[in-house]
């Protein structure tokens, strides 16, 4: 039973450090804002670290539309 829990385990942490790292590539280091599983990933995540991301995008790329999930009420302003 320990070596199923253990295994377990192991794989939770490789789903969350391969999704995890995704997200962040999107969030600093993307060519674009508008990459469509960065977006995705990014509506996944917990508040705090969404609107971190957001603020991150936001000031790799001024004066560009905020991606789905960074706008704010209107569309057109950040979050």
């Amino acid at each position: 039973m320990q070596k199923v829990i253990q295994v377990v385990c192991v794989v939770l942490v490789a789903v969350v450090v391969m999704f995890g790292g995704r997200w962040y590539m999107y969030v600093a280091l993307a060519d674009s804002p508008y990459d469509e599983v960065g977006i995705a990933l990014n509506g996944y995540m917990p508040g705090p670290l969404r609107s971190w991301g957001c603020h991150k995008i936001q000031a790799r790329f001024p004066g560009q539309l905020p991606p789905y999930g960074c706008a704010g009420a209107d569309g057109r302003s950040w979050l």
